[in-house]
């Protein structure tokens, strides 16, 4: 479904992702600064903008891997695994410290992590609804 979309769509994709993350980000922080939380709302910053990070870096990890016609899925998974894991478990382990040292500080990370992948599920679902895929 994704390979027929065009090739201008994805880093359409990125941007408006990024930039509708970031308003749900503002919009999180002032949320958690009214419930009173001044290290949630600095939890929630903190996880959109690992999720930030963590998507350009998939991106450009992606963009350097040279794909031959003979070279197979198994291949390229191999050479996108590691550093993938690396990144994940340091956000994870990030989060994880967090939530031992201030409850509020890691489950404003969490949300930030959560509301970055809503956005960008919306974002997907909406340009692949826009090009007719869906049944």
């Amino acid at each position: 479904m994704l390979e027929n979309l065009p090739q201008e769509a994805l880093p359409r994709l990125l941007r408006r992702t990024s930039i509708f993350a970031i308003l749900v980000a503002l919009i999180g922080f002032v949320v958690a600064l009214s419930l009173g939380s001044a290290l949630g709302a600095l939890g929630v910053v903190i996880g959109v903008g690992a999720a930030l990070l963590n998507f350009r870096q998939l991106d450009r990890q992606v963009s350097k891997v040279d794909v031959d016609d003979d070279t197979s899925p198994k291949a390229l998974r191999k050479r996108l695994r590691g550093q993938t894991l690396i990144r994940l478990g340091a956000v994870t382990m990030v989060t994880l410290g967090a939530l031992w040292l201030s409850f509020a500080l890691g489950m404003g990370i969490v949300s930030g992590l959560v509301m970055y992948q809503i956005v960008f599920v919306a974002n997907m679902f909406r340009l692949v609804a826009s090009q007719g895929e869906l049944l």
